[in-house]
């Protein structure tokens, strides 16, 4: 399992599907919002949360499709699929590596680009840590869209809107929790529901995921 997680975390890179290209897009969003929003500061800085996390869930979106698509291209899904290997710890690691290279980054850059939002530093804290507790559920619902899509030609249109509706829920736990800790308020409702929603898709969705792979190389 690990060297899956090496071979994946190898091949993000090399694919063009790296840290890079989420961090340079959530960048563009966070700095192209003033200019539409406006340079008042207490505006930016009470929608900032939403912004950091709409701008958190679309770079995550920009890598979804290369989860399954390049083994599946040179057949190592199907070496996958009758390895000694559940296809369920396969998915999982797949998931966490679209994590280590996607959602943490973007995590960890969170409250420096607040900064550019005008969001101060009680909200610095709230937008990293619902960040780390609510990506890994964008990577593992990712990775049951880009299961349900391999094998598909041009694939990612299909596969965002398949994952869209799934990641909504999400994002109103996760925006709500950072915005009312941002302001001072009791946020621990939205925070565990956000957490419940995490915990369940790494619990379920491996195993949806695999059984769709399954179909897909029939």
């Amino acid at each position: 399992m690990i060297a899956l997680l090496i071979r994946d975390l190898k091949l993000a890179m090399r694919a063009g599907g790296g840290f890079g290209l989420g961090l340079a897009f959530f960048l563009i969003v966070t700095v192209l919002v003033p200019f539409g929003v406006g340079p008042e500061s207490q505006i930016l800085a009470r929608i900032a949360p939403g912004i950091l996390w709409v701008g958190a869930l679309l770079a995550c979106l920009l890598s979804l499709d290369r989860v399954f698509q390049l083994d599946h291209e040179d057949g190592t899904l199907d070496l996958l699929a009758t390895a000694p290997l559940p296809m369920e710890g396969a998915v999982a690691i797949k998931a966490l590596a679209h994590w280590l290279v996607t959602g943490l980054p973007l995590t960890l850059s969170a409250p420096i680009f607040a900064t550019l939002l005008n969001l101060q530093s009680p909200g610095h804290l709230w937008v990293f840590v619902t960040l780390l507790i609510g990506t890994p559920a964008l990577s593992m619902i990712g990775a049951f869209g880009a299961a349900l899509t391999v094998g598909l030609k041009r694939g990612g249109l299909l596969l965002s809107l398949l994952v869209l509706p799934l990641y909504i829920p999400t994002l109103i736990f996760g925006a709500e929790a950072a915005t009312r800790g941002a302001a001072g308020l009791e946020n621990a409702t939205p925070l565990a529901l956000m957490a419940g929603i995490t915990a369940g898709a790494i619990a379920l969705l491996p195993f949806a995921a695999s059984a769709a792979i399954r179909v897909n190389l029939r």
